[in-house]
């Protein structure tokens, strides 16, 4: 019996491959077969070939601030990066350089101790020298010369740079390495949330939506990709919109501030997004401690002692010293501590370190063979990578350091794990090739919002009998990637003008699953308040448009019945069932407490608003320095593909600004040349006084993508700002 279910589990992934859905890989524990296309060998990182004795860089700068960057070689165009980086994003980015040196209490005070001791514990400074001297030749030599473009900007303009932050300069090759780290392993992957106990809800604050849709599904016949990350407009989250060209390569997307060249976008021959994953590469062990010992395996080890002091400057200027004991296992460094009892950290990819050179490689790549070559490296630590070419090929792989466990499934690996056996110490993380990947499947689409990759196209393609049990969740799928799949689902013929315009789908598809029943039964019940409630539902559009009513309304209503503690445990009375994604769940397990809570929300509203159905967009604004806009779009968990999130004005409970959200926007059709409209929706520039800080944010609110330019011929009507090293 035992192996006619193992045979069963191998033939499986072929009847689907028969049957257009290419998944990979094979049934756990059986060693899974490698790609069905084999890519050409090529070095670990391609061959780059020495830069001129005197190479040229010219960066032109358009209309909305994006640099357009030019040069002979890949050297020179990184200085021009840095250049244009510094230009663009002076103060933030030297900011969070001295925060990923861990001395930014040095430098500007005791509001950045905490993230002095977070960096400092985990050894940021220390690894970023080490990963430095590891760096593929050429990669170090493109890093080095992104610092001297930055810091030949900060020599020659010291007036854009506002002093607090020039005590930095000069920025450092070992600082880019840090930032990298600070803002991948130790805030997407794990970061304090973890230890304090929020835990990693974090990561459901960051997110995004991808789409890649085939030639099968595409009016042109054509692929298309959409690339739309969520995440907070500001600090580390900040996005930067770039075009690279030299000879080899002409890319154009967007990077987090502080990294050299592009973290997802796309050239001539393919395009990639990334989403934030649900994946575990991060892990909270609790050990047994006696003294400056821990116990594994009945033996007892020395934790490496490491003094250190942490320098923090005063309002009058003078320094003040704190010891800052750290301490490590063989499993991570000591983040809390109590009798005989300490919790260790352990965080995956920090043997990774060549994350330019692969990035590189596919910004340059000319296919999917090359693309999977340099992605295969696993030099970025997690996302989900979502890819379409101009063949047609189009993919999905979740991407990242997943840990090699030799137990346990994913709610085992989100608890504290015991420490004291090796059993559950992995040392290891899985091959690219046992990773969930999805290409060209008989659906013709493929998308991710932030949901388990089982759920990326529907009829299902993959399936979690085949992976790990830690390797992701499963669980119902939530509205917004319903929303999303359901939009790609019911679009037979997609066009680059028609996906842009479901990109800006502020439809809310809980309300599909909820207000026909709460309706009903406000009606059927009658307590007070609640027909006139059921009849501004009824009439609302379903849209967190900033002219819809009812909007306001059914969002207080919606989080109020999330809250609540159901009896059943659940406020719908159907649950989500894959055989019918976008119908369930449905029906109101509890309807009288449902409208009940109805009511107590058209209180609310009517309170703090003045009326019952107000508008969405007066309550819900984009505000930015002395830009003040109506807003579209909302929260994700009310099914919104449209994230905008918003946080209250202190002191006008009837407002509320945009904080967080769509930030680079990119919508590509591949044909036999590139079609393509993007947004940056909080503009390119951070630095006072730029006219790039918010430029971009009326085209938002008005739902609007701008063209994107490719070739020097294109940019040069466009041309604000000129400069050539």
């Amino acid at each position: 019996m035992k192996f006619r279910l193992h045979l069963l589990a191998l033939l499986v992934p072929f009847l689907l491959t028969a049957c257009g859905q290419v998944t990979w890989p094979l049934p756990w524990p059986p060693r899974p077969a490698a790609p069905e296309v084999e890519p050409e060998p090529v070095p670990e990182a391609m061959e780059e070939p020495e830069p001129e004795a005197d190479p040229r860089v010219e960066l032109l700068w358009d209309e909305w601030g994006v640099p357009h960057i030019f040069a002979d070689d890949a050297a020179a165009l990184f200085y021009g990066n840095g250049w244009a980086m510094m230009h663009s994003h002076g103060n933030l980015v030297l900011r969070l350089y001295g925060q990923a040196r861990g001395r930014a209490a040095e430098y500007w005070g005791e509001r950045f101790l905490d993230s002095d001791v977070w960096v400092r514990t985990n050894g940021i400074p220390e690894r970023a020298s080490r990963w430095l001297d590891e760096q593929v030749p050429h990669a170090r030599a493109w890093i080095e010369s992104f610092v001297a473009g930055m810091n030949m900007y900060a020599e020659r303009n010291p007036d854009a740079i506002a002093p607090e932050w020039q005590q930095v300069l000069p920025v450092t090759a070992e600082d880019v390495l840090a930032h990298q780290q600070r803002v991948l392993n130790f805030t997407f992957l794990a970061n304090p949330a973890m230890v304090t106990g929020t835990a990693r809800a974090w990561q459901a604050d960051a997110g995004s939506n991808a789409w890649a849709i085939g030639p099968s599904r595409s009016a042109t016949g054509n692929a298309l990709l959409l690339i739309n990350p969520h995440l907070p407009w500001g600090d580390l989250f900040t996005f930067y919109e770039l075009h690279l060209s030299t000879p080899d390569v002409n890319a154009y997307g967007a990077t987090l501030v502080g990294f050299p060249g592009i973290g997802m976008g796309f050239n001539e021959h393919l395009g990639w997004a990334h989403t934030v994953n649900t994946i575990d590469s991060a892990d909270i062990y609790e050990l047994v401690v006696e003294g400056d010992s821990y116990v594994l395996d009945g033996v007892a080890y020395a934790l490496e002692v490491d003094d250190q002091l942490l320098r923090i400057r005063q309002p009058d200027g003078t320094m003040t010293e704190r010891a800052l004991p750290i301490r490590r296992s063989v499993h991570g460094p000591i983040v809390a501590q109590r009798e005989g009892r300490a919790l260790a950290l352990r965080v995956a990819g920090l043997d990774s370190p060549n994350l330019l050179a692969q990035l590189w490689d596919m910004a340059r790549a000319t296919n999917r063979a090359s693309f999977e070559v340099a992605l295969s490296r696993l030099q970025l630590p997690m996302f989900t990578v979502m890819y379409a070419d101009r063949s047609g090929d189009i993919m999905h792989v979740f991407n990242g350091a997943v840990p090699l466990r030799g137990r346990g499934d994913w709610n085992y690996w989100q608890g504290i794990v015991p420490g004291d056996s090796s059993a559950t110490l992995w040392t290891r993380v899985h091959d690219y090739n046992v990773l969930p990947r999805i290409v060209n499947p008989g659906t013709g689409w493929l998308q991710n919002a932030n949901d388990p990759p089982w759920t990326t196209t529907f009829p299902q393609a993959l399936s979690p009998t085949f992976f790990p049990p830690y390797v992701a969740p499963e669980r119902p799928l939530a509205f917004r990637p319903m929303r999303s799949a359901r939009m790609l689902a019911e679009t037979s013929r997609m066009t680059l003008e028609r996906m842009i315009e479901l990109k800006h789908s502020t439809r809310m598809q809980a309300a599909d699953h909820l207000v026909s029943d709460v309706v009903a039964a406000a009606r059927s019940l009658e307590l007070p308040g609640s027909r006139e409630a059921a009849g501004v539902l009824e009439t609302w559009d379903r849209n967190a448009d900033a002219g819809s009513r009812g909007a306001v309304l059914f969002a207080h209503f919606y989080r109020a019945m999330a809250a609540e503690r159901w009896p059943s445990g659940s406020m719908f009375e159907i649950p989500w069932t894959p055989a019918i994604p976008f119908g369930t769940p449905e029906g109101l397990a509890h309807p009288r407490r449902a409208v009940e809570l109805l009511v107590q929300a058209a209180a609310e509203v009517s309170t703090v608003y003045g009326s019952l159905d107000v508008a969405w967009g007066d309550v819900h604004r984009l505000r930015l320095d002395d830009v003040d806009l109506p807003a579209n779009g909302g929260g994700g968990e009310l099914g919104i593909f449209r994230v905008v999130a918003f946080e209250p004005v202190p002191g006008d409970a009837s407002r509320q600004v945009a904080t967080s959200g769509d930030s680079f926007i990119a919508a590509i059709e591949f044909g036999d040349s590139v079609r393509a409209r993007v947004l940056t929706v909080y503009g390119n520039s951070t630095q006072p006084g730029s006219p790039h800080r918010t430029d971009q944010l009326g085209l938002f609110a008005r739902k609007e993508l701008r063209p994107v330019r490719m070739t020097r011929d294109e940019v040069l009507p466009h041309v604000t700002r000129r400069d050539a090293f």
